[in-house]
């Protein structure tokens, strides 16, 4: 008698941005690549689902994630990252911290930590930080045989290892620019700006990258998480945390209820306008408090109203944000069935999606077609598209 598998859908993206056509098969590649590696390493956990797409996705030096994060101001890498359990609501995250190669493992040893029971009935952290997270990290490797026996490690590495070329020479690039406009020189002398930015790769994708994870047992029940993981925005300030690492900023899950949908969200774009609008539980929640939702409506909504127009301002005219977004809802036998949304104001989105069915998946690198583009930059140009799992 054969044993009926529980189906499995994975999600990602590589940020919401301006893609280069010159890159977009690779990037297309590591997509597809981090859904595979996931669907490989299935051990029927959303939550290690998420953990694996992700490390894949900051293994790659094309995306703005552990190997191949932004540079701080101060030429260094600090990484952000966040995961989410949609079922029990448990939550892990790791902000401005160096030497991790994968700081979504560290996000989600730092959930799991916080599920031991403590000696004293101390409030176990949803956030580690800086030194702190690297101080848990040495411990829990060291402790882990006794804590966690089942875990793998989190693999620490000289932080100066997670630096490509490209992002070094992308850093040079900007920070000479910003030391002449300090100087009150308008630009790098006998350099073309296009050119320099062609070389490098300076218009590359460079966001958030993240996950979503969705499996439905045999039985009926279903689980859901979502994860997230950026080396921030370049030539930010050392210790700067961004959405990645703020609970409710950059990712989101909560699963179905009688009557309501599940949901679970990744979020890339402006780190400090998307925590300002708690975007990812912003969303969420108003698919899941709503009656007769519109998902189309909502995400349209939230991204004009509650995102786009309080953080437009004449420094920022256009505001940038991109959501993968899964909805979970009974058909007609009370099986769950998933569908995916993604939604952005920028010029692009790269997403991928595979499940065990597929696990060859699709990839994408969505883009604003022209009708959109063209409209007046005092309106928001919001993409949002649809796909069946």
């Amino acid at each position: 008698m054969t044993m009926e598998r529980a189906k499995t859908y994975v999600i990602v993206h590589g940020g919401a941005g301006t893609h280069s056509k010159n890159s977009e098969a690779e990037v297309k590649k590591e997509l597809r690549l981090a859904c595979t590696l996931a669907l490989n390493a299935d051990n029927g956990s959303a939550l290690s689902l998420v953990e694996y797409a992700i490390m894949s996705l900051e293994d790659s030096p094309l995306l703005n994630a552990g190997y191949g994060s932004n540079l701080a101001l101060d030429g260094s890498v600090e990484c952000d990252a966040a995961i989410m359990d949609g079922v029990t609501g448990d939550f892990g995250s790791a902000g401005a911290v160096s030497g991790v190669k994968n700081p979504i493992r560290l996000a989600h040893r730092i959930l799991k930590h916080a599920l031991l029971p403590d000696p004293l009935a101390r409030i176990p952290p949803l956030t580690l930080v800086s030194s702190g997270a690297l101080a848990f990290a040495r411990n829990y490797n060291s402790s882990r045989a006794t804590s966690d026996p089942d875990a793998s490690a989190i693999e620490l590495v000289p932080p100066e290892s997670l630096i490509t070329l490209r992002t070094l020479q992308q850093w040079g690039i900007w920070k000479a620019r910003l030391d002449a406009g300090a100087r009150g020189v308008s630009s790098i002398e006998g350099t073309s700006d296009d050119e320099e930015e062609e070389e490098v790769g300076l218009r590359a994708p460079q966001d958030t990258v993240g996950a979503i994870a969705f499996t439905l047992a045999p039985s009926g029940g279903s689980r859901l998480a979502s994860g997230v993981s950026s080396g921030g925005i370049l030539l930010k300030h050392p210790g700067r945390m961004g959405e990645a690492a703020v609970f409710g900023a950059g990712c989101w899950a909560q699963a179905a209820r009688p009557g309501k949908m599940g949901v679970a969200c990744s979020v890339s774009g402006a780190g400090e306008y998307i925590v300002r609008a708690n975007l990812a539980r912003l969303v969420c929640d108003a698919i899941t408090k709503g009656e007769d939702v519109d998902v189309h409506e909502i995400l349209q909504r939230v991204l004009a109203e509650d995102f786009w127009k309080p953080s437009r301002s004449p420094v920022n005219p256009d505001p940038g944000a991109g959501i993968i977004l899964l909805t979970t809802e009974e058909d007609d036998d009370g099986r769950p069935i998933g569908r995916l949304w993604c939604a952005f104001t920028t010029s692009s989105m790269a997403i991928a999606y595979a499940s065990s069915e597929n696990p060859q998946g699709k990839a994408f690198i969505l883009r604003r077609p022209k009708a959109v583009e063209s409209r007046p930059n005092d309106q928001p140009r919001i993409v949002i598209t649809g796909f069946s799992l």
